[in-house]
């Protein structure tokens, strides 16, 4: 039997590395070594993620181990480059940053990370020793736009998107607690959110000299887990034509669907799974775009880069069941 990979998790006591501990816990390839938190150390971990009773009795650790073959940062947004500041890890050791440190180029020493986004560039991924995790939202839009942007057709965009509140983390906030979230939807950082950055580098990297808008606005949705996009664009193809245009770029990724009705959140709600449905209006192609925020948008995607990385079936741990209803 193959001696299975070792791996770590750093930050394991928020809705990602909770998300990280499930999937790695039933991944075929995979030894979970530790599961790192300050906050929780020498606690059960599943005292804190209570849906894994019964499936370990792993404890969270305060320290880490440098026998890991991939280390697994799901930190908040800004403390991963602090944190390999200030830890010597030896550059056997892969990373993979689910946080927004490294989306946009910047590395820490000798450490480059590569942008892991699997239908964009998943032969850079195979080779890299560091990865940057998209964003959730920036991964769900980035889905609906590849195919133009890799034929040149892509003008500017306008796009909507709506996401259930475990993408604001696990700390509680006004805008997060049930009173109210429920019965509420509400708009925020119009045209100014933060994953606007590695969506226009993508893009223009698909497109030379792409320089359009891409103009955002995200809602806060009264549900927990999830990403539901709408985006606009001019486009001359018939709906048939970008039908087709879409199902050969998708056609090689195993977790990238074009759905020929319309379709759900629920579709993809705990599945590492992407769904797609164009419209034509008139001159207009409307691209709608479902994923599961903490999976294909985190914690799913990340463990679809290291396999990759590590030469293991690109869908291994990630055959997961939609809860459906």
């Amino acid at each position: 039997m193959k001696e299975k990979i070792k791996v770590g998790i750093i930050g394991a006591a928020g809705y990602t590395g909770g998300e990280t501990i499930r999937l790695l816990l039933h991944h075929p390839n995979v030894d979970l070594l530790f599961a790192q938190s300050r906050s929780q150390a020498g606690k059960l971990v599943s005292d804190t993620h209570t849906d894994l009773i019964g499936d370990t009795h792993l404890v969270f650790s305060e320290g880490f181990s440098t026998e890991a073959n991939v280390l697994f940062l799901c930190l908040s947004h800004g403390e991963s480059k602090k944190w390999l500041t200030e830890n010597k890890i030896p550059s056997s050791v892969k990373i993979i940053d689910l946080g927004n440190d490294f989306r946009l180029g910047d590395k820490v020493g000798d450490r480059e990370f590569i942008y892991g986004l699997p239908e964009f560039q998943r032969n850079e991924i195979k080779k890299a020793d560091n990865i940057a995790n998209p964003g959730c939202f920036a991964t769900a839009i980035q889905l609906g736009l590849l195919p133009l942007a890799s034929n040149n057709l892509l003008g500017e965009v306008h796009t909507t998107g709506i996401t259930g509140s475990t993408g604001a983390g696990q700390k509680l906030q006004d805008t997060t607690h049930f009173t109210w979230r429920a019965n509420n939807v509400s708009a925020y950082k119009a045209l100014t959110h933060q994953h606007l950055g590695e969506i226009k580098r993508t893009l223009a990297s698909l497109q030379a000299n792409f320089k359009e808008n891409v103009n955002f606005v995200p809602w806060r949705g009264d549900f927990t887990r999830g990403i539901y996009i709408s985006s606009i664009v001019n486009c001359e193809l018939s709906l048939l034509e970008s039908i087709d245009l879409y199902k050969r770029y998708f056609e090689a990724h195993p977790f990238t669907h074009i759905s020929k009705s319309m379709i759900d959140l629920k579709q993809v709600v705990n599945t590492n799974k992407a769904l797609i449905h164009l419209e034509k209006i008139e001159g207009k192609l409307v691209i709608h775009s479902v994923i599961d925020n903490l999976l294909k948008g985190a914690s799913g995607q990340a463990i679809q880069n290291m396999n990759l990385m590590l030469g293991l079936a690109e869908t291994a741990g990630l055959r997961l069941k939609s809860i459906g209803y």
